[in-house]
């Protein structure tokens, strides 16, 4: 247990998130006054000082009042515009709790201070400012304390995306459009996603309004001059629709949009049991140039226990039908720390995908969040510890490396098991563009549906606005032309 007292700040929510990566959260508690301390609790005071010319952090961690360790450092003000100054004292509070507390409980995380979920961000914007890249790596060790494994991940992956987001045009844009629909929901889905025993006329009902909102969408972008780059369109599961929905969905993307002149189109057909001939053949038709066939496990107890209602086999033959139709690229998704998985079950997952040899492979590390049903049976689904987890990426590590593949984007998320990190791989060639431009948050991304989110990129100011459509379906179709609005409301201030 650790009683945290903060003097001269309120960044508490800042404090929590990195006192997260060390404790569970149940055991720290902000107080306002040192004579709530017990004897048996560690106590952390982080004290910010103000001067005139500069700014002062402290911070100093105590057990049964004996000093365990202690750590100071001052800011110039002078070195940093306001904006800027905000910045560096979040930052550099996080670095003076970090020394103290990593050396009291003998834990030094992968990730250092970084609790963000974009931290390949951080790179490009050193890079912007003509850094070199070993100058960058001492900044990410020395201001972040990154481990050196991480800081090469980052770097390797920042100069794999460089050429695609270094000369981004402001009138390009991405259009995402959501399909929230599932034939299950599976344990660890925290999407909006509904599963199709609502009944087809739920259906047929969004398809009509998300129709309704791409053509209101690509209306407002030909007004403003913007142009499509790359088309993703996600989930749920899109190839849930039956063949006449997806013909009607691609059919009036093609009326709309020159399909032809997209860099890249994307289909999330993520769940095997979905999957047909006719379906991917329509795909195919319209232009997809990558689909997303994901496996998570292709362990069958495994897939049972998340609620999926296929097989490993069926996995094998969606594949094999989509290569012998022509999608250039295949994406596989994996996750590390399925529950009842181990290092065992991971490698044989690998292998299994080895022998299959997609060109995308995106590996995600378990992320519990509040709104899965996961989430909710915790007791009966034991997790892997930190340890394993680590043992277990290292796995998907090599099994790429072996492919050769590369990483080409990352992210991380809160509540992952091990704090760990998703990294998306590729043979040479096949980067997927959308997952660089949505994650590096450099291009304005246009999105439709229920759930859906828009970002407005505005990089002038470094600024990001997110626009949210309605996630609830049926809401979304009743107030389908606001999402339309909504998007118009924000994009005329560009």
């Amino acid at each position: 247990m650790i009683k945290v007292l903060l003097q001269g700040h309120n960044y508490q929510y800042e404090v929590l998130e990195l006192l997260k990566i060390f404790i569970k959260t149940e055991n720290i508690y902000f107080i306002d006054d040192e004579a709530l301390v017990d004897h048996q609790s560690f106590l952390l005071v982080n004290k910010l000082i103000e001067k005139e010319d500069h700014i002062e952090i402290q911070s100093a961690i105590t057990r049964e009042k004996e000093l365990l360790f202690q750590y100071h450092i001052a800011i110039e003000k002078s070195d940093f515009d306001q904006m800027n100054l905000v910045k560096e004292v979040k930052r550099t509070i996080k670095l003076s709790i970090y020394e103290v507390i990593s050396k009291a409980l003998q834990k030094f995380p992968d990730w250092g201070i970084l609790t963000g979920i974009r931290p390949t961000k951080i790179v490009h914007e050193l890079l912007d400012q003509n850094y070199a890249l070993p100058e960058i790596d001492s900044i990410m060790e020395n201001k972040y304390r990154i481990n050196e494994e991480k800081r090469k991940l980052l770097m390797d992956i920042a100069v794999t995306e460089r050429p695609f987001i270094a000369n981004n045009n402001k009138s390009l844009v991405s259009l995402y459009v959501s399909i929230p629909f599932c034939p299950t929901r599976c344990l660890f889905c925290s999407f909006p996603s509904n599963p199709l025993n609502r009944g087809q006329g739920i259906v047929d009902q969004y398809l009509d309004a998300l129709i309704y909102e791409i053509k209101g969408t690509i209306a407002l972008m030909n007004e403003l001059g913007h142009k499509i780059e790359t088309l993703y369109i996600g989930g749920g599961t899109p190839t849930s629709l039956d063949t006449v929905n997806i013909k009607k969905l691609m059919l009036t993307l093609n009326e709309n949009i020159v399909l032809s002149d997209l860099k890249e189109i994307t289909v999330e057909a993520g769940r095997p049991d979905t999957i047909d001939r006719e379906k991917l053949k329509i795909l195919k038709n319209y232009g997809v140039n990558r689909i997303s066939i994901n496996p998570q496990t292709m362990n069958s107890q495994t897939l049972e226990r998340i609620g999926r209602a296929h097989s490993p086999r069926q996995i094998v033959e969606a594949f094999q039908l989509a290569k012998e139709i022509g999608f250039e690229t295949i994406n596989m998704d994996v996750i590390v720390g399925l529950p009842g998985e181990g290092c065992k079950e991971i490698e044989y997952t690998m292998k299994a995908l080895a022998e299959l040899l997609p060109e995308n492979i995106t590996v995600h590390t378990l992320a519990v969040k509040r709104a899965s049903n996961l989430k909710e049976k915790l007791e009966d689904y034991p997790l892997v510890m930190e340890e394993q987890a680590k043992e277990m990426l290292k796995i998907t590590v090599d099994y790429t490396k072996r492919m050769g593949m590369k990483p080409y984007y990352l992210y991380r998320q809160k509540f992952m098991v091990g704090n760990l990190e998703n990294i998306g791989y590729c043979l040479p060639g096949h980067e997927g563009i959308y997952n660089i431009q949505i994650m590096e948050e450099r291009q304005t991304i246009l999105a439709a549906g229920a759930g859906a989110v828009s970002k407005i990129v505005y990089p002038k100011e470094n600024r990001l606005e997110r626009v949210p459509n309605l996630t609830n379906v049926y809401q979304y179709i009743q107030r389908v032309k606001e999402m339309i609005e909504r998007k118009r409301r924000e994009l005329m201030i560009l």
